[in-house]
């Protein structure tokens, strides 16, 4: 009997997340699944500028997971979304997730967001490094220990320096984690190198 009443049950539908830290490549990540074939979900609110001249790829929705705004996930099925790493412990268990955690190296991450300051015309020295980058640490880590528990969750971490240097060594990696085909050749076109500007 208790088989016959699974037959009905629905399945989780999964969502692709591309996650991590600000200024850690997931806008780049973002723009590399769309070359491959999966469509993000983006409001285009926030327009490109200096900082991400290929855009952000947000959806303002994703930012308000903390206030219970989930209704919008039936949206993202079959699509890429862009997530603060902050926010994914608020994503609903009624959903499996993919995870993309982008990973950087930490000093420039922080040389990066100083130059955005910069450019918005922000004081930077107003947060210390070493504390921010203290804070970040402890962040991911704790980030990193609860996805490690979640059963709905299926984390890839890519090094987004690595990804830059030999993208033909990575995106086999990622079209293996999703398990569907992608056009690899367009995705590989999407980094330039151009635009990785803050290197340790």
């Amino acid at each position: 009997m208790k088989n016959f009443f699974n037959l009905f049950k629905r399945e989780k539908s999964t969502i692709i997340l591309v996650s991590g830290l600000p200024r850690s490549g997931t806008s780049m990540m973002m723009k590399m699944l769309e070359a491959g074939g999966i469509p993000p979900l983006t409001d285009h609110v926030r327009s490109a500028d200096q900082d991400n001249p290929k855009g952000y790829y947000e959806f303002e929705r994703a930012k308000k997971l903390r206030d219970g705004d989930v209704d919008w996930l039936d949206q993202a099925e079959g699509k890429a979304v862009k997530t603060i790493s902050a926010l994914l412990e608020h994503l609903p268990d009624t959903y499996d997730y993919k995870v993309f955690f982008m990973r950087r190296s930490m000093p420039e991450i922080l040389a990066s967001q100083h130059q955005m300051l910069i450019n918005r015309g922000e004081d930077p020295s107003k947060v210390n490094d070493e504390e921010m980058a203290a804070l970040f640490e402890q962040h991911l880590e704790k980030v990193s220990g609860w996805l490690a528990e979640q059963g709905n969750f299926d984390v890839l971490d890519i090094n987004y320096n690595e990804l830059v240097a030999s993208p033909g060594s990575w995106i086999p990696k990622i079209q293996q984690f999703l398990g569907m085909p992608l056009d690899t050749k367009r995705m590989a076109q999407v980094i330039e190198p151009a635009l990785y500007r803050q290197r340790a």
